[in-house]
């Protein structure tokens, strides 16, 4: 992997409690709220500049405007929702390049079992024990849990395999 170990270190801890968020907000509500949007940013900002070299951490928000203007488009077309664009353009800072090809393997991975699993969860009971949540009955998947999911596992990888 092409992260530094000590980058994904230094954001893992911080970076796992707004991805479980995300996760559970948008399967309660089906909805990624916005709060979650700008903390993760605000990780990157204040976590970034003290364990990535300068340069490589301002050109990282090019990353943020990228998938931001590609997440506007696919929101557009009704191909993604507003909230999961903007998490992915919060969350592209904290990926390296160089890693693009692994994050879409982990991605695909991810949203398969996380499709899989949502699916099977609102057959048992698991949904008695949630009754009210609202992806149980949308025709739409609650994309925040597998990109919440992507996110968190590429960091987990990154501090245990990365450079």
């Amino acid at each position: 992997m092409d992260i530094s170990a000590l980058s994904a270190w230094a954001f893992l801890p911080f970076v796992v409690p707004i991805c479980i968020y995300v996760a559970f907000s948008d399967m309660r509500d089906m909805r990624i709220p916005n709060q979650m949007v700008i903390l993760l940013v605000a990780v990157f900002v204040i976590v970034g500049v003290f364990v990535m070299p300068f340069d490589v951490y301002a050109w990282r928000y090019l990353h943020l405007v990228v998938v931001l203007v590609a997440g506007i488009a696919l929101n557009a077309s009704g191909a993604m929702g507003a909230g999961d664009a903007k998490f992915a353009a919060a969350a592209a800072p904290l990926i390296h390049v160089g890693d693009l090809r692994l994050l879409m393997a982990l991605f695909a991975a991810t949203l398969l079992s996380a499709f899989v699993a949502h699916r099977i969860g609102k057959h048992t009971a698991l949904r008695k024990i949630a009754p009210h949540w609202k992806s149980w009955t949308n025709r739409k998947f609650p994309m925040g849990l597998a990109l919440g999911g992507t996110l968190a596992i590429y960091l987990g990888l990154g501090a245990w395999l990365g450079r």
